[in-house]
């Protein structure tokens, strides 16, 4: 019998003998519906209905958001990342019901107040659940179906989420399309890459669920079984392949918009590929993301995401035609200036097809210390001529560090600043590097080499990287600090073998090498205890893929290009409408004169709402020389308020005073305060000086009064200002834009989300900036979602709320001071142990926490860098390290409370 059209291009009519179960299970399916109504910033009004499901044995908690009547629409199923719950895609579920679709959330078994053990999506645990809910919406007169008990439905999710996404399009055909983010698709592959445990990440895994007890029987033996031995067994591998998506491959045929991200060493980029593949092979169509972040940290992208699964569901749920789906693949680029880049801070590159992990390779020939370069002769070249020998140290102690799950932000963010976070230790490693390029080389995809290895005895487990080296040869950058593990058994030694090295999306520039380094140990993974000898040597070139059809976009016309004449209409325009109101504009205040902004009983409703407010009742007063964050979550009211100050849009109540002048669109006190917002655009092929001397002669102002020389000795652009802005890195750029915004010396400056798009060392950079321009006796505020980096350059804070001032007040009053860090233990940590940390050079205090699996460290002259390494040394058990975020608990504290 010929096969049917795949269901994305044509439905079949299911018979209702087929879902004979849906009324059985609608049965059992209780739980007294409450309804609330749910705010959107534009109408409609979304709903939603929180209830308790019993179903396959458990009580499932659910809410369901709908909106606009009881018109038929197609549903949505949003799945949670692991360790989460419902709650936390609340948002984005609203957005969508208020986009026109059903939407349903639900906690998984063993999360939030859902009852049962975490089976790790077993087809019979919460795979047959996800089921149970497509039943209930099959229900509902809302939503549309494609035949009786067969509802239109998609489902997305991130990480443990997405896996489930995937696993229903395998295990329902109910299914219609899915939009997995930063998933897995085989578990035991992510867990025991090529047979190596993936300890500390396995740890996490394990803890952020709750502790093993609250898996099932045979998930908890397992995890400790192959935890003890170090080593994954067959059994282990069999038991989460079963429950990965892998497993119904053949079965996911349904439109799949896939994101992964690329700062991720739990799921990397090649559980993505698996995926893409698999889908394609099975007719369907597919578009790959590669996004910025990942669960090392990162930007998770997640309005720009949002928007792309909208896009997709929109197409393969409402059949919209003309619903835009994106390219075939995408991939965020950040951190480097395209030499046509006129204003993005961070861009995307795209082709219409997705181009897989090998494509348009380019071979980079290697060499050992003193030694010529490795033969291009491909696979019959002999091996030798670049054999090199090292040791795997007893205990696999000290290991060499790459990603260490945990630490605040990512390290990923971490491996351009020097400070030695990828760590290899002398004697455990072989290293072989290229000569400078000649020309730069774009990174997509998977590099390969082959090798041949020989151990003294058993297998050969070894960790390979791929460094970035500057031209001197004194930094060298991991590439999103990811780092491939290898298990070469003796059957495979002394031939041959070919490994495939971390998929990246990076720039190598020309006149840098590339460098691989074949470790025998690495912190977050299980190496063999037993002391052994490893030989390498290398068996022809390295390829690096190029994917020559990924193209970055052309950058849009800078806008000064086409829009001053358009500004100078408006601005001619402001004036003539502020000069017809200034004869009602309240009078001066000379008590706030010195007084930079203060804010009264400040209202703003929604646009087409009487009784909605974006801000209400706020006030506050800010003093020279602060520095003050405004925080709050999305939809506080931050940017709002900002609009308002800056005379953008009008208050519908109280009133805000810059140096004792009210605020209105066009006000002259305007003059006094400069602003900065994300984004700025600069003529590439024009210096920096020549950019901000265009800008300020486009405000017509006095050119003594720009001060350009003043404003850029505190941005600190040095010799950097002769050179054309194409040549600038990310943070110069974000540097000029601040340096743009201080000219005229404002009294009163206002950055939104300044340090956006920049890596540590230029956020660095951005904190003195702010610090420096507030130390002259001027006020900065700053708007930013970075809790950390608020927390060292502000002053005082101003938390917000719906709306509402939750807290203000100095930071150290909030938050406490201190350089403290969090340090998180896989074992518990002895209070020897503890006054040996203590004891340290350059460490103030360290105190066991309560649970005894952790200590909270307070640096005095040590980097974290140092502690991480003597940490290592002590054998102290690492799973994670990072700030303690005291300005977080701080923000969520206070949040929470405003919520109640």
């Amino acid at each position: 019998m010929e096969k049917p059209t795949s269901r994305w291009r044509h439905r079949l009519p299911r018979t209702p003998g087929r879902w004979a179960a849906v009324a059985a299970a609608l049965a059992v399916l209780v739980g007294a519906g409450t309804w609330t109504a749910v705010a959107d910033d534009s109408p409609p009004t979304v709903h939603r209905q929180d209830r308790m499901m019993k179903m396959n044995g458990v009580s499932v908690d659910t809410s369901y958001f709908t909106s606009g009547g009881t018109r038929p629409r197609p549903a949505v199923l949003i799945g949670h990342g692991f360790g989460g719950s419902k709650n936390d895609v609340r948002a984005q579920a609203e957005k969508l019901a208020a986009d026109g679709y059903a939407v349903m959330t639900w906690s998984a078994r063993g999360f939030g107040r859902t009852s049962g053990e975490i089976t790790l999506n077993a087809p019979g645990g919460e795979v047959k659940d996800v089921s149970g809910l497509i039943d209930w919406l099959a229900g509902r007169p809302e939503v549309q179906l494609d035949a009786k008990g067969d509802p239109r439905v998609g489902v997305t999710g991130a990480s443990y989420g997405g896996a489930v996404s995937l696993l229903a399009a395998g295990h329902d055909d109910r299914v219609d399309a899915i939009a997995p983010v930063i998933s897995y698709w085989n578990l035991a592959d992510a867990l025991f890459p090529d047979g190596v445990f993936k300890k500390l990440w396995a740890g996490i895994f394990v803890s952020s669920g709750g502790g093993c007890q609250k898996f099932q029987k045979q998930l908890c033996e397992m995890y400790e079984r192959v935890a003890v031995s170090g080593k994954p067994d067959a059994a282990a591998r069999k038991l989460l392949t079963e429950r990965s998506p892998e497993a119904v491959a053949d079965r996911i045929d349904v439109p799949a918009l896939i994101m992964q991200g690329q700062s991720d060493s739990l799921f990397p980029l090649g559980q993505a590929d698996a995926m893409a593949k698999a889908v394609k092979a099975n007719g369907a169509p597919v578009s790959v993301d590669w996004i910025a972040g990942g669960h090392d940290g990162g930007d998770d992208e997640g309005d720009r995401l949002q928007g792309r699964v909208g896009d997709w569901f929109d197409r393969y749920l409402k059949d919209d035609k003309g619903a835009g789906t994106g390219p075939g693949f995408r991939v965020t680029r950040t951190g480097g200036v395209d030499s046509t880049d006129g204003a993005a801070l961070k861009r995307g590159a795209s082709s219409d097809t997705y181009p897989g992990l090998h494509s348009g390779g380019r071979k980079i020939s290697l060499t050992g210390a003193g030694r010529q370069p490795a033969t291009t002769g491909g696979q019959n070249a002999p091996a030798g001529g670049l054999t090199q020998t090292f040791r795997n140290p007893a205990g696999a102690n000290p290991p060499s560090i790459s990603a260490v799950p945990g630490v605040g932000g990512g390290l990923s963010q971490l491996s351009s600043l020097g400070v030695g976070f990828s760590l290899d230790f002398p004697g455990q490693y072989a290293r072989f590097d290229s000569a400078p390029l000649d020309s730069a080389a774009h990174v997509t995809g998977s590099p390969t080499v082959r090798v041949n290895v020989k151990a003294d005895h058993g297998d050969a487990v070894l960790f390979g990287k791929v460094y970035d080296v500057s031209p001197d040869g004194k930094q060298q950058v991991l590439p999103s600090q990811l780092v491939s593990p290898y298990r070469i058994t003796p059957e495979e030694q002394g031939k041959p073998v070919e490994l495939t090295l971390p998929a990246v999306d990076h720039e190598v520039e020309a006149g840098h090498s590339l460098r691989l380094v074949l470790s025998a140990t690495d912190l977050a993974y299980a190496s063999p205890a037993e002391p052994a000898t490893y030989t390498v040597s290398l068996d022809g070139p390295m390829t690096v893929p190029t994917a020559p059809a990924v193209k970055t976009a052309a950058a849009t016309l800078p806008w000064w290009t086409w829009g001053l004449p358009a500004a100078g209409l408006v601005i001619a325009a402001a004036v003539l409408l502020t000069a017809r109101r200034r004869s009602t504009t309240p009078a001066p205040d000379p008590s706030l004169a010195d007084v930079p902004l203060q804010i009264a009983d400040l209202s703003k409703k929604y646009a087409k709402s009487s009784d909605r407010y974006a801000v209400r009742d706020l006030g506050f007063r800010v003093e020279k020389g602060q520095v003050l964050g405004l925080l709050g979550p999305n939809g506080a009211g931050k940017t709002t308020t900002l609009r308002m100050l800056m005379g953008l849009i009008t208050p519908d109540a109280g009133e805000i005073r810059v140096f004792g002048h009210a605020i209105r669109p066009g006000a002259p006190v305007l003059s006094r305060v400069g602003s900065f917002v994300e984004g700025a655009g600069f003529l590439p092929h024009l210096s920096g000086r020549s950019n901000l001397e265009l800008y300020w002669q486009a405000t017509g102002r006095p050119a003594e009064d720009a001060h350009i020389d003043e404003a850029l000795e505190i941005a600190g652009l040095g010799d950097a200002l002769a050179r054309a802005v194409r040549t600038y890195s990310q943070g110069m750029r974000q540097r000029l834009a601040i340096a743009q915004a201080m000219l005229g010396m404002p009294d009163l400056l206002i950055l939104d989300e300044p340090t956006n798009g920049l890596d540590p060392p230029q956020i660095r950079e951005m904190r003195d900036v702010m610090i420096r321009y507030a130390a002259g006796g001027r006020t900065v505020i700053v708007s930013s979602h970075l809790l950390s980096e608020v927390e060292q350059s502000c002053t005082h804070l101003v938390v917000m709320d719906r709306g509402r001032l939750v807290q203000a007040g100095p930071v150290a009053e909030i938050t406490g001071s201190g350089d403290m860090l969090l340090v998180t233990t896989g074992a518990e940590v002895a209070e020897p142990l503890v006054d040996k940390v203590a004891a340290l050079p350059g460490i103030g205090s360290a105190v066991r926490l309560d649970d005894g699996h952790g200590l909270l460290v307070r640096l005095d002259g040590a980097t974290a860098a140092q502690l991480v390494a003597e940490l290592v040394r002590l054998d102290v058990p690492v799973t994670g390290v990072g700030p303690h975020r005291r300005l977080e608990d701080a923000f969520l504290t206070l949040i929470s409370q405003g919520s109640a």
